[in-house]
């Protein structure tokens, strides 16, 4: 059984998302304990609300460090706040840093024709093939909430792409480093085959 580390940092859905992860077999341990992140297989960070809060969840915790060594020896994988927190930096509400594991930045969507917050299904749109996609089916669709949206600075950390006034990346991954910008929680069937794919694939 895979050993999911999931990062309390105090912002974010976290009963939710620990379901969904044992759903599809893993064991979970809700955790800022660095020696427990250390010890797991693989790493989740949530996050839900505001960057700059879910940052100060992480560095009120002194996860910032650690989170972006633990990317270097295993899988991390972050969900809507929790990808756009990996990221360089944040316009949302201000200037935020992020934890640089990504580079590229998280702003805002602005449509004067549609309606943000970006709110309900919407179709993942793979740039390629890759395990944390594996055995979806074609035009999946899932469940999202934000008002801010990721832009990597390269192109091929863009794992899939969603239609919301213009493509932007909902699905990112290079080297240990995965992203999904929607609830994989609150995807039905969609959702809970990419989790289980990062658990038993990435």
């Amino acid at each position: 059984m895979t050993n999911i580390a999931l990062i309390d940092h105090g912002v974010g859905n976290i009963r939710s998302v620990e379901k969904a992860l044992q759903a599809v077999g893993a064991k979970v341990q809700l955790t800022t304990d660095p020696a427990q992140l250390w010890a797991a297989d693989k790493v989740v960070l949530p996050g839900v609300g505001a960057f700059g809060d879910c940052m100060r969840g992480v560095q009120s915790a002194n996860l910032q460090t650690v989170i972006a060594e633990l990317a270097h020896s295993k899988p991390l994988l972050g969900i809507c706040v929790g990808m756009q927190m990996l990221f360089e930096s944040s316009d949302e509400l201000g200037q935020f840093a992020g934890l640089g594991l990504l580079a590229g930045k998280v702003t805002r969507f602005t449509h004067t024709h549609l309606h943000v917050p970006h709110t309900g299904w919407n179709i993942l749109l793979p740039q390629r093939s890759h395990p944390l996609l594996a055995d979806l089916p074609s035009n999946s669709y899932a469940y999202f909430n934000h008002s801010y949206y990721c832009v990597p600075a390269d192109a091929s950390d863009s794992l899939a792409l969603t239609d919301y006034g213009h493509a932007y990346t909902s699905v990112v991954a290079r080297g240990n480093v995965y992203g999904v910008q929607f609830h994989p929680e609150k995807s039905q069937q969609v959702g809970l085959q990419i989790l289980r794919n990062f658990v038993e694939k990435c």
